[in-house]
């Protein structure tokens, strides 16, 4: 009883196997129970959301549900390594606080309200076309210059160049807009 009891410890494994202690004489029963998280999950591939790097994810679902998210060793660009925001990017879709409803304060208010989503974009897109009616310049000492120096834009450092272009068509074709820019080189 005693004997069996001590074969248990994991130091007395390994002074009887001679090892280090840093392999399986030094794990315990319930050690030896664990398994990832990410045992049994089905795997797709994805792209970091972060910045422009394109770091490659191996992002882990089970039942409609994100598991886990880890760097994907296949991908030439980052062969299986992710920054500290990539390797967090598990929370940025699971964590309980993230904002999934769109909320509104109105002028002057203290208090936020939730507002349906399609509210919010109508209230968005109104409000730039007013701004671009109320800044929109057609001429400037005679000479035409046709823009709106009332709005910015800003994009993410994830978008490609093709969605690029398309916003700068839009922004400065449709709206006028001449204050453009990118994150990618900040």
């Amino acid at each position: 009883m005693l004997a069996e009891l001590l074969l248990k410890w994991p130091l007395i494994r390994q002074l009887k196997s001679g090892a280090d202690g840093t392999g399986v004489e030094s794990m315990s029963e319930a050690t030896h129970a664990l398994r990832p998280k990410s045992d049994g999950a089905d795997v797709t591939r994805s792209i970091c959301p972060y910045c422009g790097v394109g770091c490659g994810q191996l992002v882990y679902h089970r039942d409609g549900k994100i598991v886990s998210i880890e760097g994907d060793p296949e991908s030439p660009i980052s062969r299986g390594h992710l920054c500290p925001k990539g390797a967090a990017s598990y929370q940025l879709v699971t964590h309980e606080g993230r904002a999934t409803r769109v909320k509104y304060r109105a002028p002057y208010s203290r208090e936020w309200t939730e507002i349906p989503l399609d509210r919010a974009m109508r209230m968005v897109a109104r409000r730039m076309w007013e701004t671009r009616e109320r800044t929109f310049t057609e001429s400037l000492d005679g000479k035409p210059v046709m823009q709106c120096t009332g709005m910015a834009h800003l994009g993410g450092a994830t978008l490609d160049n093709e969605e690029n272009y398309l916003i700068k068509k839009l922004f400065t074709g449709g709206l006028g807009m001449v204050c453009i820019s990118n994150q990618a080189r900040i």
